[in-house]
């Protein structure tokens, strides 16, 4: 016999993003329910238990964007959750021998950047001042839900006076906020807007320094570093403050999953019901809107309420009867850009990767942070010309990881995970298909890692190969997107996920998007399920 029930809130996915609206939710008092597809909660910022003993982030691997606020109000640090310190936080190793070693360390980033240019070494502390500056003032509208500020036609939605006070607030807000810039605005509108290739070119003259920051700015995307947008990902990696002080990046000890668990807990304690493998079939409607959810098992749940935190396409076009929603709306969702472009491989190591360019064995600071496989921008760039032709890149970009090297607690004694995100495989293959492939480009990864680190492939006991369609199917994300969705400028802020709909509400009173398909976007921050809780809490008289 099917199972029923009513909430006042049903949140479809448990990523972490569905996991703190939920939290929030229920703080207020509401009685919650959470619907995860999965049988472990977390979304892409999980983890799974691949091999005996080996505790693998699957797929997101670092934290340092997550909100304070979020994690102080929560009270995670009480559930558990700890977050290590990575210092030094980068390591590029080159061809030739030399390497660039970077982290927290102001000396050690002076000394290590003046092998290559005294000239840089001296810029390089302005340039990060400058994103700091930068960063600090777009910090603020990460914690609420965007604004509408286009004329956008009456007949698509009614928008009450209190919005469009609040709206008009936000606006003068940011206003405030990039006047306070001063002189640095100009250059504050090119990181927002422009390319990060010729930025660095003209901050910096070492191709090391260059590359080795360049990669911050194509993560997760599927762009070059020439690309205009692709400067604004530079400022992730100078933002947040849960690695312990402003853009130190940390690892989640016991895996990315210990977030999850930690939110989870708190959800618990607060009331909040979470169903494990329990996917929504569809999201039902009536006259007056959303009505609640029929699960795959044949269970219907009932409520007013229903936030999704999965993405756009799967909550509009699969969950939803294409008769709930307005046409423009339709055309607007199918047109949203998904590409992608990025592959994960984790690795089992019976010991650390050796770099030719710092022989030596065992744990070394190398390990401690991300490990750049890009020597150049011209390596960059060729990586992304193979794929922009429908080809994996023949010389991919990895950006590696070794949690092991701070946390001893997710593997075996004297073992390692390597994590490996790797740049380019792109989702629509001109030739061929993924899951023939998989294997083989998982070999072409760990062979350019062997170039600089020759004991990788002997030390290798387990691997695991996540294609842009096995991180599809895994993580339901279309595409194999790691942001729900591409973030160029007209997917991001008032545009996300489409214009007209910035605030976490849709055109089904009732429903409600909470996961990175809303703003602000892609990565673990939690801000997307906190500001939309916000909303849903200001809309419903409960």
């Amino acid at each position: 016999m099917a199972k029923h029930g009513a909430y006042d809130c049903i949140i479809i996915g448990g990523g972490h993003n569905g996991l703190v609206a939920a939290a929030y939710l229920a703080k207020a008092g509401r009685k919650v329910c959470v619907l995860e597809r999965r049988h472990v909660l977390g979304g892409c910022a999980s983890t799974e238990e691949l091999w005996p003993g080996y505790k693998v982030s699957t797929a997101a691997y670092v934290i340092s964007l997550f909100q304070t606020q979020i994690l102080r109000e929560l009270r995670l640090k009480e559930y558990g959750l700890k977050i290590l310190p990575r210092s030094p936080s980068s390591f590029t190793p080159l061809p030739d021998g030399r390497s660039l070693l970077m982290g927290p360390d102001a000396s050690l980033n002076q000394r290590e950047i003046g092998k290559f240019s005294m000239r840089d070494a001296a810029a390089f502390p302005r340039y990060e001042a400058l994103l700091e500056r930068v960063a600090a003032t777009l910090e603020p509208v990460l914690g609420e839900a965007a604004p509408d500020p286009l004329p956008l036609p009456k007949s698509w939605r009614k928008i009450g006076v209190g919005k469009r006070l609040r709206d008009g607030k936000k606006l003068l807000d940011m206003h405030n906020a990039i006047k306070s810039l001063g002189a640095d605005l100009p250059e504050a509108v090119e990181l927002l807007t422009g390319a990060a290739r010729p930025i660095l070119e003209r901050w910096f003259e070492s191709d090391v320094l260059r590359a080795t920051l360049a990669t911050d700015a194509i993560i997760g995307a599927f762009t070059s570093i020439s690309s205009p947008g692709s400067a604004y990902v530079l400022l992730h990696h100078v933002m947040g403050e849960a690695g312990g002080a402003r853009g130190v990046w940390g690892y989640v000890q016991g895996g990315m999953g210990a977030l999850s668990d930690a939110i989870a807990s708190a959800c618990t304690d607060l009331g909040v019901e979470i169903r494990r493998e329990a996917p929504v079939h569809a999201i039902h409607t009536d006259k007056h809107g959303t009505c609640g959810v029929g699960l795959e098992d044949g269970s219907q749940l009932s409520s007013r309420i229903v936030a999704s935190s999965v993405d756009a396409h799967l909550t509009f076009e699969r969950l939803l009867s294409p008769d709930a929603l307005p046409e423009e709306f339709r055309e607007a969702v199918a047109r949203i850009d998904y590409s992608s472009a990025s592959a994960k491989v984790n690795l089992a190591l019976s010991e650390p990767p050796k770099f030719s360019c710092l022989p030596g064995d065992g744990v070394g600071p190398q390990h401690h942070g991300t490990m750049h496989i890009g020597p150049s921008l011209d390596y960059l760039e060729r990586a992304y010309d193979d794929a922009k032709y429908g080809r994996p890149s023949e010389k991919p970009i990895l950006e590696c990881t070794m949690a092991t090297s701070v946390d001893s607690s997710i593997a075996p004694p004297g073992k390692h995970i390597l994590s490996m995100f790797v740049q380019y495989a792109p989702y629509k293959l001109a030739d061929g298909n993924w899951d023939d492939i998989r294997e083989s480009f998982g070999a072409r990864c760990v062979e350019t890692l062997a170039e600089y680190a020759p004991n990788v492939p002997a030390a290798i006991e387990h691997r695991q190969v996540l294609t842009p369609l096995d991180l599809e199917r895994t993580f339901g994300i279309t595409g194999g997107n790691i942001m729900q969705g591409a973030m160029p400028l007209h997917q991001l802020y008032c545009f996300r996920p489409v214009a007209g709909w910035a605030d976490h509400r849709t055109p089904v009173p009732g429903l409600y998007l909470c996961g990175a398909a809303s703003h602000p976007g892609g990565g673990v921050m939690g801000a997307c399920g906190k500001n939309a809780a916000t909303e849903i809490l200001r809309d419903k008289p409960w």
